[in-house]
């Protein structure tokens, strides 16, 4: 029994070492660094966008996937969409191999470390097939949050899995609050190697931009729950949807304008990341 397990664990570790193989690899950092670079991107429109709604020059509010709209409706968009595909897979790929691992040079074995590495992953793969589409079939539109929802809540247990999705987003919120606002985000950089000027820039870039994120993360969970609690899908929102309800509001404007200067801080601590982040 003990020499067939074995023989069945000896592919697992040749799995696993070409994994690690790969992840040390330069072809890896180099795409996982291009991913922070695309994340920088997409944040940077959404919150440019935002606050100039907020202070009145225009703008709009936009999600992910209208970021990459707008990127392939720039001169050379095609090709910038391109790029910020590719890096946005790298990110993904990043983040997922992180997942598999649960270890490298960021040093992280822990479940939760690992489960949020599964969530972004996924859900930068799922952003850089939108971007693909866009690419292949200039016709194709994601689904928003409320299709999205009224689809699950058909489906068998719809209702909770909704609920769920609220209840972990909700969980992701208060991790990117905690991480922000005790600046744990410093644990995952190469402090040391960055002049103390960098160094200041970056850790207020990276709190007021963690702040930002949890902000808007906590109101799509809160709405996501509000969805699941009274079966209504129209009221599942997504980050578009969260932005605009901080424009709805009482002081709007300059709510929503708090909240895109803190997502534009996340975009150029992402530029920043891009140079000085443990792969």
């Amino acid at each position: 029994m003990s020499t067939v397990q074995r023989d069945s664990s000896v592919p697992v570790r040749r799995a696993q070492s070409a994994g690690e193989g790969f992840v040390n690899s330069r072809l890896f950092a180099i795409l996982s660094r291009a991913g922070f670079v695309a994340r920088a991107l997409v944040y940077g429109i959404i919150g440019v966008l935002a606050f100039d709604l907020a202070i009145g020059q225009g703008g709009k509010i936009t999600n992910q996937q209208g970021a990459l709209r707008s990127v392939e409706q720039h001169p050379f968009g095609h090709f910038l969409l391109t790029l910020l595909a590719v890096g946005l897979g790298g990110y993904a790929l990043w983040r997922l191999f992180r997942a598999a691992l649960g270890h490298g040079r960021e040093g992280t074995d822990r479940g939760i470390e690992r489960l949020g590495a599964l969530g972004s992953g996924i859900a930068y793969a799922a952003m850089c097939v939108v971007a693909v589409q866009i690419l292949t079939g200039p016709g194709t539109s994601g689904k928003g949050a409320k299709k999205t929802a009224g689809d699950v809540f058909s489906w068998p247990a719809g209702r909770w899995l909704v609920a769920i999705a609220g209840v972990v987003l909700a969980g992701v919120a208060c991790y990117q609050l905690i991480r922000g606002l005790r600046k744990k985000f410093l644990d995952d950089s190469k402090t040391d190697q960055m002049p103390q000027p960098v160094y200041k820039v970056f850790t207020v870039l990276g709190t007021i931009g963690h702040v930002a994120r949890a902000v808007v993360f906590g109101l799509v969970a809160v709405f996501l729950i509000k969805a699941a609690y009274d079966y209504k899908a129209n009221e599942a929102i997504g980050l578009d949807g969260a932005l605009g309800k901080l424009y709805d509001g009482a002081y709007g404007a300059w709510l929503l304008g708090a909240v895109a200067a803190g997502l534009i801080a996340f975009a150029c601590f992402s530029l920043l990341e891009a140079r000085y982040r443990k792969i």
